[in-house]
């Protein structure tokens, strides 16, 4: 029995020479397709370009969808023709935006303008886990709105979709970069 233990005692020296130290946490490593942009295919009173890797839904009043599948996303891109209602429809924007304001840990605007173009926006990142990470709007100031929110189809987790809402953000950009009125 002694040798026994001491058998044992040994064994057990001689296994644990190294320390066991816990793993360190993961970062998610996400590599997104290069951006390859084409015109707007449907019929509007706006064109602009939208990335390859989407797909444009048509919706009825000149609306859209842009769909990004691999990351379970949309845009979603509503259009009004302006009739003496232009604060209505800023007033409208800002009420959507400042809904999230419950869940969004902070809201920041910047706004854009292209004069040449008569292209004038805003857009607003929303920090935090709100249902919405972006939200924007772009008007001429006489004819012509479009709101633009994205969504992700899922529960909102503001750290684990930071690099996806970066990515779109680029075609946000791009979007309003390259967006044109027809008259």
């Amino acid at each position: 029995m002694r040798k026994l233990s001491l058998l044992f005692i040994v064994i057990l020296m001689v296994s644990c020479n190294e320390e066991t130290l816990p793993k360190p946490k993961a970062f998610l490593n996400l590599e997104f397709d290069k951006t390859t942009y084409q015109k707007l295919t449907l019929e509007r009173p706006y064109e602009f370009e939208v990335s390859k890797n989407t797909i444009v839904k048509n919706e009825p009043k000149n609306w859209l969808k842009i769909e990004y599948p691999t990351l379970k996303a949309s845009l979603d891109i509503t259009y009004r023709k302006i009739d003496n209602n232009l604060r209505e429809l800023f007033v409208e924007s800002e009420k959507l935006v400042f809904k999230h304001a419950v869940k969004a840990d902070q809201i920041s605007s910047n706004d854009y303008s292209n004069s040449d173009k008569r292209v004038f926006g805003t857009l607003h990142e929303i920090t935090g886990n709100a249902a919405s990470q972006i939200q924007f709007h772009i008007t001429d100031s006489t004819h012509h709105f479009i709101k633009g929110a994205l969504y992700f189809k899922t529960k909102p987790n503001y750290d684990s979709i930071l690099p996806a809402v970066y990515y779109i953000k680029k075609d946000i950009l791009h979007l309003m970069e390259t967006l044109n009125w027809k008259e």
